[in-house]
């Protein structure tokens, strides 16, 4: 075979940031200067934030693709989450890039997403191009966030090569980049030269066979199943007989119906693709993320996309409340199984274990953020079911028990880090790093076991009021550091079915904070509050006030009770217990008992006692 050519019509790059770095912003300032726009149409904002989820929250959730062109040459740029919760997508989206631009806070400097996700930049030997945006920022220190870059990259093993990136200053909001922080820059070209001079054009073998790596799967009611990646050798045309092999190397025949590149946000038609491109083929109706399609002649496998382990689980139950089914229409469980092994096939960093029970199904996940989103996702679907408290999963080596760990870090205000050394080291935390630059705010870095973070960055939140910040890296796998308490309060729980009443909550108040308004309907074993001593109380949140010949009128309405403000998915997943889950329903977010019936609860409780004081 010859050696390998360059096709320099093609630039294929991953953009790189930590969450809230500005990648997004940058990326319509692209869409805006490579002319995809006319001068007076009307755009949104963060376009490439098309899932309601990433524009409420701010985040990159999956990995996308798009393309500009500059001087004739195509850009796709695929855009990376920041979140390491969501490194599936990060290690799909890699394998179609040959280069990256890391972007980086003028301010905040390299912070441990953009490590996780630069590391696997530099494992897959992509050449990186390094923008410090929001250059403009009254706090911003771009030459010491430039050292930081170096040591990062020296820590993360970077070649010599590796080490020499080009350099570009950048505003991103304002869509300016300049090479030099004392050049006056007006728009991106700095930035779309140094990609077409620096990052190199796909490679590909001339004499070689068609082969795309399928990264990512979509799907179109016209077109059926989308498979999305990158021709890595050789051309496709449309109607062209191809196979599709599988992880375990059989091949299974398809007919191209359909080829289509990325044109801006947008789909364009083609009839015929060539080495380098990123492609949307139609046409197989059974394919996986990390298959090969190739030729029937020369059915030659590409190395498959591989991600690291999942580190915690989740039970998922169909719900089997007494409001069941009267908030949403989705609750079969087998409905649930379809929804979650539909989830597999687009997310490789998912997997999902049937139980024993009928309508139980565990899902394992890169960290507890990543499950809660596909638990809002479904949500929203229309889906309602019944969720666990995330488990992490451990592993065995050599008759140790290992457990997986984060590095944590804070970026706090000085005078919480007594609350935040405390509440981490109660979770089994360590602190291995301080920084205190004298200016009031310090950085600190832990490391903590994964179960230790399950339900604590509401907490931090409360305990830093609101002005901490904390970002999470998984660390790998340490020895197991033994329990600890996860929450020394008790649960109220309701002991019969109805809606609650003002008067038996203003009662209940003095008892712990509650969770429920008055009007809401409760059922037996629904945990309505958080009571102040460790144990369980069941209450009744129904009791009104007996009527009297004494009573006058209005007596009731001096009754003001405290606002309630309600849970959110990720609080209610972090407060609940092993013995707790949390009902989702497209409108309501409520916790229960796995046991609904308080006197099954007693007499399972009052068995264990006597087992114990037996024992």
């Amino acid at each position: 075979m010859k050696s390998s050519k360059t096709n320099d019509t093609i630039r294929n790059i991953a953009i790189i940031a930590h969450v809230d770095h500005g990648k997004t912003t940058l990326v319509d300032a692209m869409f805006r200067q490579s002319g995809l726009f006319r001068a007076n149409q009307k755009v949104e904002e963060r376009l490439m934030d098309v899932l309601d989820l990433e524009r409420e929250r701010g985040i990159t959730i999956a990995a996308k693709n798009c393309s500009v062109t500059w001087d004739g040459i195509r850009i796709n740029i695929i855009d990376t989450p920041g979140h390491a919760d969501f490194g599936g997508e990060v290690e799909r989206a890699l394998s179609m890039a040959d280069g990256a631009v890391l972007l980086v806070d003028a301010s905040e400097g390299p912070l441990p997403q953009t490590r996780f996700v630069l590391s696997k930049a530099l494992d897959a030997g992509l050449k990186i191009i390094v923008v410090i945006n929001k250059i403009d920022r009254q706090d911003a220190r771009p030459y010491e966030v430039l050292d930081e870059i170096y040591d990062l990259l020296i820590d993360l093993d970077a070649t010599d090569e590796q080490l020499e990136f080009p350099i570009l200053y950048a505003i991103g909001r304002e869509g300016i980049a300049t090479r030099s922080l004392e050049e006056t820059g007006k728009d991106l070209s700095s930035l779309m030269e140094t990609i077409l001079s620096e990052i190199p054009g796909p490679t590909y073998h001339p004499d070689a066979p068609f082969q795309m790596l399928v990264s990512d799967l979509g799907y179109s009611d016209y077109l059926g199943r989308l498979a999305v990646g990158k021709i890595f050798n050789g051309q496709a045309h449309a109607k062209d007989d191809l196979v599709c092999v599988g992880e375990d190397g059989k091949t299974t025949p398809l007919k191209v119906t359909s080829l289509q590149i990325y044109q801006g946000m947008k789909l364009k038609e083609v009839d015929e693709v060539q080495a380098g491109d990123i492609v949307v083929l139609a046409g197989v109706r059974e394919v996986k993320i990390g298959d090969t399609i190739c030729t029937e002649q020369s059915p030659l496998a590409l190395p498959r996309i591989r991600v690291e382990e999942p580190t915690v689980s989740m039970e998922i139950l169909a719900n089997n409340s007494p409001l069941s089914g009267k908030e949403g229409p989705l609750v079969q469980a087998g409905r649930i199984l379809e929804r979650l092994k539909k989830e597999t096939l687009r997310n490789v960093s998912i997997q999902v274990e049937t139980t024993g029970k009928q309508d139980a199904f565990i899902v394992k996940g890169r960290g507890e953020f990543q499950l809660a989103i596909l638990i809002e996702t479904m949500r929203r679907e229309g889906f309602e079911l019944c969720v666990g408290r995330p488990k992490v999963i451990f592993k065995y080596k050599n008759g140790k028990k290992l457990e997986p760990m984060e590095l944590v870090m804070i970026d706090c205000e000085e005078r919480f880090l007594g609350v935040v050394s405390e509440k981490l080291s109660l979770r089994k935390g360590k602190m291995t790093n301080l920084i205190n630059n004298g200016k009031g705010r310090v950085r600190v870095e832990f490391s903590v076991p994964v179960r230790g973070l399950i339900g604590y960055r509401d907490e931090f939140l409360t305990d830093t009021r609101g002005t901490g910040i904390l970002h999470t890296l998984f660390d790998g796998y340490g020895e197991f550091l033994g329990d600890y308490p996860s929450r020394f309060t008790g649960s109220i729980v309701a002991e019969r079915s109805g809606h609650a009443v003002p008067y038996a909550l203003f009662n209940l108040e003095p008892r712990g904070r509650l969770f429920i308004r008055p009007g809401e309907p409760v059922y037996e074993g629904m945990i309505i509050g958080e009571h102040n001593r460790p144990r369980d109380i069941d209450v009744n949140p129904c009791k009104e006030k007996k009527l009297s010949n004494m009573r006058a009128a209005g007596r009731d309405a001096n009754i003001i009770l405290s606002k309630v403000t309600p849970l959110t998915l990720e609080q209610a997943i972090g407060f609940i217990r092993d013995d707790e889950l949390v009902e989702v329903t497209p409108k309501s977010i409520r916790l229960r008992k796995t046991v609904l019936s308080a006197k099954v609860r007693h007499a399972t409780r009052a068995a264990r006692m006597k087992e114990q004081a037996a024992g």
